[in-house]
């Protein structure tokens, strides 16, 4: 359950990455030109409290799964904060600190095809971490990684330790990657992703088990999709992310019953309903998306906003409260 007086299990603040590019040859040669950057992640920031799920929305390249990523200490920060639980991660020194913190952040990837090894067994996947983070005897090794794979509903567990993942379906392999991150009993885990490549029938079963981890270990999670029907099944709150940045900030019934920003505007009313139909009127963004290379002046939508005004080529917006936790980065509000 979300502890509105807890500490946060994980704070963001202005996070920044940018990806350094290569010069041309020619460039290299003469010393011309300033270095490029791709702007992955570009001052986002927001907090997690245990037992809660924060999602992360938003198209391919808008530095979603980047973001968390970079939280994890996956990618080093160009800039900004990540604290976690207090202790700012940037102060890790060495293998040892940087062991501990991973004892206590997990995560689960998009495609469990490929981020299971093919020739570990079930038991030895899930003991990999079992066996970094709790060095004993073979004994108790044994009788945590039973308790994660039940605990992931892979029943009964004595017929899944053996199997190798080609033996398995894509929801089992799902299941088996949850259960191995989840067997070090971490405070705090990033889904990347975690149901996109399944089959729609077993999607509910994957996020219902996702949320119940949640609660169950009042653990944080990053949820990171870009399918917002997911995320109002899961989400305790939501950020909408463009281009490295967040435009709209806030509880998930909030955003996505009343969204403020144009651009999750257009993205609620691609949101289909039973028979086909669709939540609101379809808005169909026009205008080319901007090169994270060469962004634009202003505001980062500009060029695909039907709101656009002047205003919206001169200042780049910020984020500011419209009520209670909602938030919207927008001139036109």
């Amino acid at each position: 359950m979300n502890d509105s007086s807890a500490i946060d299990v994980i704070e963001v603040k202005n996070l920044k990455k940018w990806f350094p590019l290569s010069k041309g040859f020619f460039s290299e040669i003469f010393k011309k030109g300033e270095r490029q950057y791709l702007k992955a992640v570009d001052g986002v920031s927001f907090a997690i409290k245990p037992g809660e799920v924060f999602g992360l929305a938003g198209e391919s390249g808008c530095g979603k799964s980047t973001t968390g990523m970079t939280v994890l200490k996956l990618y080093e920060a160009t800039s900004g904060e990540i604290v976690f639980r207090n202790q700012d991660l940037s102060a890790i020194k060495g293998r040892e600190e940087l062991k501990d913190f991973r004892k206590h952040a997990q995560i689960v990837f998009q495609n469990p095809y490929e981020s299971l090894n093919p020739r570990y067994t079930v038991f030895q996947s899930v003991d990999e971490p079992v066996h970094n983070h709790y060095p004993g005897r073979a004994g108790e090794h044994y009788e945590r990684v039973v308790q994660a794979v039940e605990r992931a509903g892979l029943v009964p567990p004595s017929y899944f330790l053996d199997r190798y993942p080609h033996e398995l379906s894509g929801g089992q392999l799902q299941r088996v990657a949850i259960a191995r991150a989840i067997s070090v009993e971490p405070v705090f885990l990033v889904a990347d992703e975690p149901v996109s490549m399944l089959d729609v029938s077993i999607r509910a079963g994957i996020l219902n088990l996702l949320k119940y981890f949640s609660s169950e270990l009042n653990m944080g999670v990053l949820y990171i999709s870009h399918d917002l029907s997911t995320m109002n099944h899961i989400c305790t709150s939501i950020g909408i992310m463009y281009l490295g940045k967040i435009v709209e900030l806030g509880n998930v019934r909030q955003v996505l019953k009343d969204p403020q920003h144009p651009y999750t505007q257009a993205l609620v009313s691609a949101i289909p309903l039973m028979g086909g139909r669709f939540r609101r009127k379809r808005i169909l963004l026009e205008g080319a998306v901007p090169s994270p290379i060469n962004l634009p002046e202003g505001c980062r939508f500009r060029t695909r906003c039907p709101k656009v005004n002047q205003i919206c080529g001169v200042q780049e917006p910020t984020l500011v409260t419209l009520e209670d936790t909602h938030q919207v980065a927008c001139h036109c509000i």
